[in-house]
């Protein structure tokens, strides 16, 4: 079966367009538009593809057929989705990328390249929401939009490169004149977040190639924090790593790998930047280097290795249920808790009868964290302390059982409990912390790679211990945390002006038009691109400012354009040339915006307030949990609240913890007090759970 477009021309007797993939998309190839971006896809969909027979959920779609070899026609599919008829008006990815005070532009026009399997397939009506095609991109009428996906060899097509693909994405954005596309950058190879290894070997992101930067960053990152990370890290020294390294049992490993590709570099690999960039550029040993290695082993040799390696999985499986854990008398002692130790044994002992109990009853499963706090509650009326042993237990010894915590099918969180005989078991329950502090004598120690056998695995190696692990420096970790929590970048393309015989003007409407309760703390976005000719009036421009205005915004439909404001007493005859700079910003005032419609801003009509204690002060993308008093939002994880877990029904922020009692303090009877105080405060609201989050933020 062909790919459905061809066959459709056939039944038309037209013959298809076909592009070249490489060659497509550059400059005059196959159209050289000159205008905004809402009238520059009409070009293209016009002139460079052929519309289907069929549509998606009622949108249209057109095809355009990329040639890459002779075995090999790639097609490249538009589809426009009418935002008034859209199940899904608004734009949670400009919403995270804080462009969710942009006005909701009528059209979203998608640009898709499926997956190698379904080039012969009608797209389906769920195509938006797949996440496996080979290039996904958005963008809105006004010329922002979003690079939602993108998969080359790597991540599953047979034919096309990521680059490739990018190189594509990246062409047709400059020829259609998008003005900014922005990027969640969450891609990894071999475990790596491409992000980091490349914000290190070469001061930007893999998109970075292209021109994207830093737009925003997650957990209140800011572009100077950023910069300064990626500085922090780049230029560690060689030499300083291998001092840091030198008491670690990667030392020898690591000093091994640096020296040799600074035998293998022609110039000086000083920095981790130095060595990162040169592993990255160079390829590793054939396919034959490495047959002739493996050859060249002795068969006595691979026999023993193999005997050796099932020895070492059977004395490994009769002691890794023992190698993760500690006695919990062991963790609360680094603890610093305002609980004594008696009250937090205790309340483990609770926790362990409760979960031996639901073991009896039940004979299988574990305890989500939820039933097994209720359960608890029946002993321990102190939730505070209960959550906070809670949080404390995983892979924890209390008395003869070990208790463990994981999420289950349901995605929740639950904790079980093994049994463990203190007779046969009491020597290794006694060696607990030494099994867990240092590897079992008898435990072969995983193999270190080979320095140059395998480039990437040496990278790999190189990227989990001097940039996720290194030893007791918390700066390179905060410096690490915050190049990870920095995933949105964006493109912008400046504005260029063309030698031709026209006036361009950015036509933006007066923000006092708009009611002052949603705009007065908003940034405007950037106005729209108009045209007129040379010759035109002032009337000329209110009617191409209108059109624009009309063609582009839903709550426009109906503007009419009264005043220019940057023309003075200039009346609507007066001729423009000379009055104004081409590329120079207009306010224009007028009636009939629609400000009682719902699809007024990108971000969608909740108001939603974002007051974080990291810094962020609007939707960053990340998990947030909102606070049942103030309604205020912040980041569960700033809260406290671990990815693994699940969000709370109920919940508190500390500000409004506060005005439930007085602060606490270092003493043990104030500390009783306060709790007791809050506890009938909280119980007086109705909300037992929210003095929980309190004592757990609080403490």
């Amino acid at each position: 079966m062909s790919i459905p477009i061809l066959e459709t021309c056939r039944k038309r007797k037209r013959r298809p367009k076909l592009f070249g993939l490489h060659s497509f998309a550059e400059p005059g190839c196959p159209i050289n538009p000159i205008g905004p971006f809402r009238d520059n896809i009409r070009i293209f969909l016009k002139q460079c593809a052929e519309p289907e027979e069929y549509c998606v959920k009622g949108m249209p779609l057109w095809c355009t057929l990329l040639v890459r070899d002779k075995s090999c026609v790639v097609p490249l599919y538009t589809i426009e989705e009418g935002v008034n008829h859209s199940l899904n008006p608004f734009c949670d990815h400009c919403r995270c990328t804080g462009w969710g005070n942009h006005l909701v532009s009528k059209r979203k026009y998608h640009v898709v390249i499926p997956n190698d399997r379904d080039w012969n397939k009608p797209l389906e009506d769920n195509v938006l929401n797949i996440h496996s095609h080979l290039l996904h991109g958005l963008i809105h009428c006004n010329g922002f939009g979003h690079l939602l996906c993108i998969n080359g060899i790597e991540g599953g097509s047979k034919y096309l490169y990521g680059r490739e693909i990018m190189d594509l994405w990246d062409r047709i954005c400059e020829i259609l004149k998008a003005r900014k596309i922005s990027v969640e950058d969450a891609s990894k190879k071999h475990g790596m977040d491409l992000r980091l290894l490349h914000g290190v070997a070469y001061g930007h992101t893999w998109f970075g190639r292209w021109g994207y930067k830093f737009c925003r960053g997650s957990y209140g990152v800011s572009e100077e924090n950023y910069d300064r990370a990626i500085e922090i890290l780049s230029f560690q020294k060689l030499d300083k790593i291998i001092q840091d390294f030198s008491d670690r049992e990667q030392s020898r490993q690591i000093k091994c790998m640096v020296q040799h590709y600074r035998d293998l570099s022609e110039s000086q690999l000083v920095t981790i930047r130095d060595l990162f960039k040169f592993m990255l550029t160079i390829k590793s040993r054939s396919a034959l280097q490495k047959k002739l290695v493996a050859a060249t082993a002795a068969p006595s040799a691979s026999v023993q290795k193999n005997s050796i390696r099932i020895s070492f999985h059977k004395k490994e499986n009769s002691k890794e249920k023992y190698l993760r854990c500690k006695r919990f008398t062991s963790v609360i002692a680094h603890m610093d808790s305002r609980w004594p130790a008696k009250r937090l044994e205790f309340a483990a002992e609770v926790i362990v009868d409760a979960l031996k109990q639901h073991k009896s009853e039940v004979g299988h499963g574990g305890m989500t964290r939820q039933d097994l706090r209720d359960a608890a509650r029946m002993h321990i009326g102190d939730t505070g302390l209960l959550d906070y042993v809670l949080k404390s237990m995983n892979n924890v010894i209390v008395g003869c059982h070990i208790v463990r915590r994981g999420i289950n099918s349901a995605r929740v969180l639950e904790y079980t409990i093994d049994d463990v005989d203190p007779v046969k078991d009491l020597k290794l329950l006694e060696a607990t912390e030494e099994i867990h502090q240092k590897p079992l004598p008898d435990l072969l120690p995983a193999p270190a790679p080979v320095p140059g056998t395998d480039v990437y695995n040496d990278v790999v190696y190189l990227y989990n211990n001097t940039l996720l692990n290194y030893p007791e420096s918390e700066l390179l970790e905060l410096a690490t945390q915050a190049v990870l929590d920095s995933k949105h970048f964006v493109k912008d393309r400046p504005f260029r002006d063309e030698d031709d015989q026209l006036l361009r003007f950015f036509c933006q409407v007066m923000p006092g038009l708009f009611d002052a309760e949603n705009m007065a703390t908003e940034t405007s976005p950037a106005g729209e691109l108009v045209m007129v000719p040379l010759h035109a009036t002032v009337f000329d421009l209110k009617q191409a400012a209108e059109k624009a205005l009309r063609d582009t915004y839903c709550i426009m439909d109906k503007f009419v354009v009264t005043e220019v404001d940057n023309l003075g007493e200039m009346e609507d005859r007066d001729v423009l040339f000379g009055a104004l700079e081409s590329g120079a910003e207009i306010l224009v005032r007028g009636s009939g915006i629609d400000l009682d419609s719902n699809l007024k801003h990108e971000g969608g009509a909740d108001n939603w307030i974002v007051r974080c204690e990291c810094g962020a002060r609007d939707d960053d993308g990340e998990r947030m949990i909102a606070c049942d008093i103030c309604e205020v939002w912040q980041h569960t994880r700033c809260c406290g609240i671990e990815d693994s877990e699940a969000v709370p029904p109920l919940f508190v922020c500390p500000g409004c913890c506060t005005s439930f009692g007085p602060p606490m303090t270092n003493s043990p009877l104030e500390f009783q007090c306060s709790d007791d105080l809050l506890l009938d405060s909280a119980t007086m609201y109705g909300m037992d759970y929210e003095y929980d989050n309190c004592i757990g933020l609080l403490q």
